[in-house]
């Protein structure tokens, strides 16, 4: 039996719709610019996407609540498709993310050639929604972001530049993709700040929604 210094902390999981069993999370890679006109709106063109991360102690489940996270005076909200990695390797199921972003870190890091891991990977940056299992229900579904109410994102599935699958495969040429792996597969147009106490909803058709309040500190 193993001696530890300290207790190890829980492994971060995913609740699973209709049923009691959870997903444990290995770890979160997400894609940048993979819609069009959210490229554009960050000044770049269309291209083949590329990768960030976040840790997976990142994940916020279960309908809980992030802190307003330190150091920023600009962070963004980023509605997302999100895709779970089963057993076998392949797309197990899908749920709803919601990529927060410390846009003015992240711009002084692009300023100076910089990672994003400050701007991206901090604590509780990846809210998540409840998987459904199985085949997307509608590679066409709406994608939608509300911050108090106010529609803020709005966008379909097949605006992306790179479908899932694509995704998945490229992703496989950087890393050996393992069972408990979230892939964050981009975000539509209309990315923008939030507040301490702002309320927000976003939902993709045929999923769970996710429901959250930005927690003051």
């Amino acid at each position: 039996m193993t001696e530890w210094l300290f207790p190890p902390a829980p492994t971060p999981s995913l609740p699973i719709s209709g049923r009691t069993g959870r997903l444990p999370v290995r770890r979160i890679l997400c894609v940048g610019q993979n819609y069009a006109a959210h490229a554009r709106e960050m000044g770049h063109e269309r291209a083949e996407p590329f990768f960030f991360s976040k840790p997976a102690d990142a994940l916020v489940a279960d309908g809980a609540d992030p802190l307003f996270p330190l150091a920023t005076v600009d962070l963004h909200h980023e509605v997302e498709l999100v895709c779970a990695i089963g057993g076998d390797g392949g797309i197990a199921g899908w749920a709803v993310g919601c990529d927060l972003t410390r846009r003015d870190l992240q711009a002084a890091a692009k300023a100076k050639g910089r990672p994003w891991d400050a701007a991206k990977g901090f604590d509780q940056s990846a809210p998540c929604g409840a998987l459904t299992l199985g085949a997307l229900p509608d590679p066409a579904a709406p994608i939608t972001l509300t911050v108090n109410g106010e529609t803020r994102q709005s966008g379909r599935l097949n605006d992306m530049v790179w479908a899932p699958g694509e995704i998945l495969a490229k992703a496989r040429t950087l890393w050996d993709v393992r069972p408990g792996d979230l892939i964050f597969t981009g975000t539509p147009e209309g990315v923008g700040p939030l507040q301490p106490g702002d309320r927000v909803e976003a939902s993709i058709g045929g999923l769970e929604p996710l429901h959250f309040t930005l927690r003051p500190r």
